[in-house]
């Protein structure tokens, strides 16, 4: 049992360490979170669909942050058609963000397009 000790205090601390610090991490804020919130705020909406690369890129761009943007998936589950939601507004390719005024910004935006576009401050 002597000898099994170091063994489990090894293999708890090589576990626990990174699991602790995963969950520290999950509970911190997002550098963009209030960004995102902005943006969603302003009334902008931001369409994709789940199997398009440049929209998993323009949420790349938000990090932790994505979970809060203003998205609308505009994907069947199958990933063949479009949903009603997306037709009916007019989507035609992705990813596609549409503002209140009315105007529509296509492809991966950088981040500063759409702060220029709401008046919404990015994080230092």
């Amino acid at each position: 049992m002597k000898k099994r000790l170091p063994i489990l205090i090894v293999l708890l601390l090589l576990i626990g360490v990174p699991m602790g610090y995963w969950a520290w991490y999950m509970t911190q804020p997002g550098k963009h979170d209030s960004f995102a919130t902005c943006l969603k705020d302003s009334g902008a909406l931001f369409y994709g669909a789940f199997w398009c690369p440049h929209c998993q890129q323009q949420k790349a761009m938000f990090g932790k942050s994505e979970k809060l943007l203003p998205y609308v998936e505009c994907s069947q589950p199958s990933g063949q058609g479009q949903l009603q939601v997306c037709t009916d507004a007019g989507i035609t390719g992705y990813p596609t963000w549409v503002f209140p005024d009315g105007t529509r910004l296509d492809g991966t935006q950088s981040l500063e397009a759409l702060s220029q576009k709401t008046s919404c401050e990015l994080p230092a």
